[in-house]
């Protein structure tokens, strides 16, 4: 059997499939989230202490890349590996931070004390490089010796940086385990 389709005079019929008013279904699939999907700019995060410390240490870690490159003496080589490695290491915290990706990730890891261990083996890690670049430096009469010993200058205070770092992140880490 045919169903018939009648077409009024305005036009309009009474096949059902032809409706106007009637609306298709969409079958969807649940969507997932993105795991990135929480990712987010934190630029207040570089007015707190522990995020200005990260700017002067990439700063300073600039400094001293520019005054002891390039590396004459096994000292300075030494030097610039823990300098670049260092600066490396904490521009990926700045990102980690200014991109909120801690708390996008929602990992099982300790941040905290992943950051503070990191923090705190670049601080020996700087100190024993500007102990060795002003130590080759200071015997040598070279060109190029006043810069390299700028920067193992500049290394001390990042050191310094780094310790503040580490003691901060130290803070942190105390408070946040004795919440749990």
């Amino acid at each position: 059997m045919m169903s018939e389709t009648v077409v009024t005079m305005d036009g309009s019929s009474n096949n059902p499939s032809n409706n106007p008013r009637q609306v298709p279904t969409v079958k969807t699939e649940p969507v997932q989230p993105s795991p990135l999907a929480d990712i987010k700019l934190n630029v207040p995060y570089f007015m707190t202490i522990p995020g200005i410390i990260k700017l002067v240490q990439v700063i300073l870690g600039i400094i001293c890349m520019i005054c002891a490159s390039p590396a004459y003496t096994p000292a300075t080589h030494w030097f610039l590996f823990v300098i670049v490695t260092s600066f490396i290491a904490t521009l990926l915290w700045c990102f980690i931070y200014l991109l909120s990706i801690r708390e996008a990730l929602k990992l099982p890891i300790n941040w905290i004390l992943t950051e503070m261990l990191n923090t705190s083996i670049f601080t020996v890690l700087y100190m024993i490089a500007f102990i060795a670049q002003l130590s080759a430096w200071s015997a040598l009469n070279h060109t190029y010796t006043s810069r390299n010993i700028a920067a193992g200058i500049f290394a001390i205070f990042n050191t310094l940086a780094y310790s503040a770092g580490t003691y901060f992140l130290y803070v942190e880490w105390r408070s946040s385990s004795n919440t749990h």
